[in-house]
């Protein structure tokens, strides 16, 4: 047997199209509907809409649990006169005070803690100490200091929103890869900068989260402040607004007054926050 065999002929073979199966060029319409993440949100309002209907129709007292119908009459009502409006701008102005000022502290006591050994036990202390401790217990604390106004409000919201973000934005630069800290270093950035450039973007996506988390702390935290002692400066809140209708017994008012805080929540989570997700960390595929 000879050790040199002949070379192999090269062959081509022509696969013909596939007609028998036939391909679906698009999703039905029923399925596109279906992935549309606002469309099934707002079936399970819906539902819940009318199973709270239902279940005031056979209660069957006003006082006690007012219908869906009754509710959204009275949240009519308080939108066209202009009260409800007024009430929720002026929490909304006095939230974004508090919020922004939690903000620009929580980041400089992070840039303090990434940047120092007494930052990290700075850090490490006080949020042992306070993170644990309810906002609107130091409510009392907060009118001794500064009296029957917004400044007593706007004390509460920093401590709720403080300590959440800060300590998401400190795991969050804990989690930042040693060859972007590195690559940081290379190109000679220290101190806030090396904060700025590499730490903040690669940590973007645990920095949005103790956002979100700082605003619901910081709005139940507003409403509940508001509940316990209402006017701030002769002007009360959305949360003046329900306590005073739960006094005088209008239950439609109040669960109106409810429906609009968690409108807002709603509102500021899947306007604010998710746009800002999708054009930050979900278009750079930092996160699903």
């Amino acid at each position: 047997m000879s050790l040199l065999s002949s070379p192999r002929k090269e062959f081509e073979t022509d696969l013909q199209p596939l007609l028998s199966v036939p391909v679906e060029r698009e999703l039905p319409l029923r399925q596109r509907l279906w992935q549309q993440g606002w469309l099934r949100k707002s079936l399970i309002l819906i539902m819940l809409a009318v199973l709270w209907e239902v279940i005031a129709r056979i209660q069957n007292n006003d006082l006690l649990l007012p219908s869906f119908m009754q509710t959204a009459n009275a949240l009519y009502g308080g939108l066209l006169s202009g009260e409800l409006l007024g009430k929720v701008w002026i929490s909304l102005v006095v939230l974004l005070k508090g919020y922004l000022i939690g903000i620009v502290l929580a980041f400089g006591l992070t840039t303090l803690a990434v940047s120092t050994q007494f930052g990290r036990d700075l850090l490490s202390t006080l949020t042992s100490m306070f993170n644990p401790l309810p906002a609107i217990a130091l409510l009392p604390l907060a009118l001794l200091w500064f009296g029957l106004g917004q400044n007593s409000l706007i004390f509460v919201l920093v401590h709720s929103v403080l300590w959440a973000l800060a300590l998401n934005t400190y795991a969050g630069f804990l989690g930042v890869s040693e060859t972007l800290r590195m690559a940081g270093r290379n190109y000679g950035l220290k101190g806030m900068r090396f904060v700025l450039f590499i730490l903040i973007p690669a940590a973007l996506p645990s920095i949005l989260a103790g956002l979100k988390i700082g605003w619901a702390f910081a709005w139940r935290t507003l409403i509940a402040a508001e509940l316990v002692f209402g006017a701030t400066s002769g002007k009360g809140g959305l949360g003046w607004y329900i306590f005073q209708n739960r006094n005088e017994l209008y239950t439609d008012k109040v669960f109106a007054g409810l429906a609009v805080v968690i409108l807002i929540g709603l509102l500021v989570e899947n306007l604010v926050f998710d746009t800002l997700e999708r054009v930050t960390v979900k278009r750079w595929g930092m996160q699903r």
